[in-house]
């Protein structure tokens, strides 16, 4: 097996020492001066996602596109200053995201507030610190939010999250748009109806239009379309049936990225401006007029941007069974395996221009079973203790879900900007394991 074939991302090269680099710095000088393990994110690559999609959108709707950040893929305040210089909006799904991004003074205005079960101190956080919009999900929800604005003597701008059902194929943790999802309002049950006619008698919110969101790791655009369609139908229904104009029409995230060498490569732009054609098109043939159109790309800004570097503690071989290299990380930094099977490409990275000779399991040091970053690995037969392993794609849904399991310090990120390193995230120490332990 040779590793030149398994340089997933553009921003992986093999340079002359047989050394994996990533945003062309040397992963074994990364983990000599940074230490294992680490995250890193190349910075450049996020500002170019960031600028893809909104070239995208500004050409397929005009003024009328908008990307917004899906944060919970990578949120903590380096991220929110990029999305503010970037001038992207940013969806957030709890008040933590929203303290982050507020914290980073990223303006609130260009925040929209996620999550299936808002609490009372969330809903009046966000409107204290006014939140740009909330997406609604529940009935309880809604009425909460009216009856908390009016005693703030505000008035919030909502959207109606309305599940289109649609069966996307992918992964099952993450669909999210089918009828028995545990997000939003079916429009097949008549519960969208129900909600959208209560949402115009209350008077203390805005009502501004729709949300869906179908489903993650899409490679083409045709679950776009057939949810835009539903949805543009949908929104005549309603003008028609209940004299209201959607304004804005949130069509979601989900452009998939490269985990493994077999995963397609995607031109978001090219979709982006089929899905434009596609609405316009729809809209003029409907008589409807086109309102603002948003995504909500989250894991296609920032994960193939991340590499997670490792250091192997122990090869153990048990002949005729299985092999397992061990590293100094596992489930507490990269949980998502033992989530869902979650694919990766794993790489011997001072060792780039050997073959890999022996199927492994790349295992992490938790004391779990299931404590396993990727099985059927081929790792070079002589892999020792001290090599370091690379990790690709990790730069989505990796840090966020970090945690303390088996009381292990949460690693560092380390960005990278035009061959510059710096430290966005600290690493936890011991002491900040028990700083909040009374």
């Amino acid at each position: 097996m040779s590793y030149k074939d398994m340089l997933i991302c553009k921003n992986l090269q093999i340079n002359d020492k047989g050394h994996l680099c990533f945003a062309g710095i040397d992963t074994l000088e990364l983990a000599k001066q940074y230490g294992t393990p680490t995250y890193f994110m190349d910075e450049d690559r996020i500002r170019e996602m960031c600028n893809i999609y909104k070239s995208a959108l500004e050409d397929a709707f005009k003024e009328k596109g908008r990307a917004i950040y899906a944060s919970k893929a990578a949120s903590f305040k380096q991220m929110y200053r990029i999305m503010k210089e970037e001038d992207m909006f940013c969806d957030v799904v709890s008040v933590g995201e929203i303290y982050t991004a507020i914290k980073a003074e990223f303006p609130p205005e260009k925040l929209y507030f996620h999550s299936n079960n808002k609490t009372d101190y969330d809903i009046e956080f966000a409107i204290k610190n006014n939140v740009g919009f909330f997406v609604i999900d529940n009935t309880e929800e809604l009425l909460a939010i009216d009856r908390i604005a009016e005693k703030l003597n505000k008035q919030p701008q909502i959207i109606i999250r309305v599940t289109p059902g649609i069966d996307t194929h992918t992964f099952e943790a993450v669909a999210t748009g089918k009828v028995d999802s545990k997000f939003g309002f079916a429009i097949e049950t008549g519960a969208a109806d129900e909600i959208t006619k209560l949402a115009l008698s209350l008077k203390n919110i805005k009502f501004m239009g729709f949300h869906c969101h179908v489903g993650s790791q899409l490679f083409d655009s045709d679950v776009y379309i057939r949810s835009a369609e539903i949805m543009l139908n949908y929104i005549i229904h309603v003008r028609d049936d209940f004299g209201f104009s959607a304004s804005m029409l949130d069509l979601g995230g989900g452009y998939g990225v490269r985990y493994l060498e077999t995963d397609p490569t995607i031109d978001i732009y090219e979709n982006i401006i089929t899905v434009g054609k596609y609405v316009k098109d729809f809209c003029e043939k409907n008589n409807l007029e086109l309102m603002q159109i948003s995504f909500e790309p989250g894991r296609s800004i920032v994960a193939d941007a991340g590499l997670t570097l490792y250091t192997v503690g122990n090869v153990k071989k048990i002949p005729g069974f299985i092999n397992y290299v061990s590293c100094d990380g596992g489930m507490a930094d990269n949980v998502r395996f033992a989530m869902y099977e979650a694919p990766y490409t794993v790489l011997p990275a001072g060792d780039m221009l050997k073959n890999g000779d022996m199927k492994s399991s790349i295992v992490g040091r938790c004391c779990e079973s299931g404590d396993v970053i990727q099985p059927d690995v081929l790792m070079p037969s002589d892999i020792k203790r001290g090599d370091i392993v690379a990790v690709c794609t990790t730069g989505a849904y990796n840090y966020s879900m970090a945690s303390n399991y088996n009381r292990l310090p949460k690693p560092q990120v380390v960005m990278i900007r035009n061959g510059k390193t710096y430290v966005a995230v600290k690493g936890e120490t011991l002491d900040d394991l028990i700083d909040c332990d009374i």
